[in-house]
């Protein structure tokens, strides 16, 4: 089972993450920030196979917490997941180090896939 860290300040959406990965037998959810800053200390304590990472957070947003959990684990797998306006700031991220990235508002295919690929690279 792959170990998934979800990083967003809204708790609407990384309840809805958690009820798509729980329909899979493929992943386990070890963990929730709802920073950046929070997201590196999470993530240097559980060591998760996978991030999923919201853009738009307060403290450090999700393409500083990339840099950051990628300065500290340069193997590590971070999803961002960010809605269709924030098309520059997607851009941002994956030049950060992002592996892929996931447009709200997202099927639950769509996640379980981009994980998925994500691990599998």
């Amino acid at each position: 089972m792959k170990k998934v860290l979800i990083v967003d300040d809204a708790s609407v959406v990384r309840l809805l993450i958690k009820k798509i990965l729980k329909q899979s037998d493929d992943f386990t959810i070890i963990g929730e920030a709802t920073n950046g800053k929070d997201a590196l200390i999470k993530y240097k304590e559980l060591r998760p196979d996978v991030v999923t990472m919201d853009m738009i957070m307060p403290e450090a947003d999700g393409i500083q917490a990339t840099k950051d959990i990628l300065a500290f684990d340069e193997d590590a797998k971070v999803v961002i997941i960010s809605s269709i306006d924030q098309k520059e700031m997607l851009i941002q991220a994956i030049n950060a180090g992002a592996s892929s990235y996931i447009v709200k508002p997202f099927e639950s295919d769509r996640v379980i896939s981009t994980l998925n690929e994500v691990l599998n690279n």
